[in-house]
């Protein structure tokens, strides 16, 4: 990877990482204040809702560093190590917590009248695309540990070669 590819790629994840900041440190306050108003019937969604969507916000903070360590290890050359596999692994994790998180807010949204059977249908699609994401980092996974036993097996035969000569 090109240092201007890894330079590009660090100013998005930077960015997203502030935005992500600034979503939990001011606009999560300012919902819990504006649901503050909500009809009593739905008042009991208030503190799952925004527990959800604080815990949310930590899965996308946590695939972002782990992102970052990872383009860290790509650009110094050491990304075919077993290493990399402790990012790739919090990855996969936090992609499938975020997935179960969106599952309980469609399953703290269905009952009532608080929200339209539709977005609960559209929240059982995002747990489906979610689920599938971290199917896909699963499979690239694979390729890594394919990657990482070639690369070994060729610094044994390299290693062989030069006993040789």
């Amino acid at each position: 990877m090109g240092k201007l590819t890894v330079l590009a790629l660090r100013a998005v994840l930077v960015g997203l990482l502030a935005g992500s900041v600034f979503v939990q440190a001011v606009m999560v306050p300012l919902l819990a204040i504006d649901m503050e108003s909500l009809d009593a019937d739905v008042a009991y969604l208030r503190t799952p809702f925004l527990v959800i969507t604080v815990l949310g916000i930590v899965t996308v903070q946590v695939v972002l560093v782990c992102v970052w360590r990872l383009v860290t290890m790509v650009r110094r050359g050491t990304v075919f190590s077993e290493a990399a596999f402790r990012y790739v692994h919090i990855v996969i994790g936090a992609i499938v917590a975020a997935a179960l998180l969106l599952l309980a807010l469609g399953v703290v949204l269905a009952p009532g009248e608080a929200v339209p059977p539709g977005i609960v249908l559209l929240m059982g699609g995002g747990v489906m695309a979610a689920l599938g994401v971290a199917l896909i980092v699963l499979v690239l996974r694979m390729l890594l540990a394919r990657a990482v036993a070639r690369d070994v097996e060729a610094a044994q035969m390299r290693a062989e070669l030069a006993e040789v000569i």
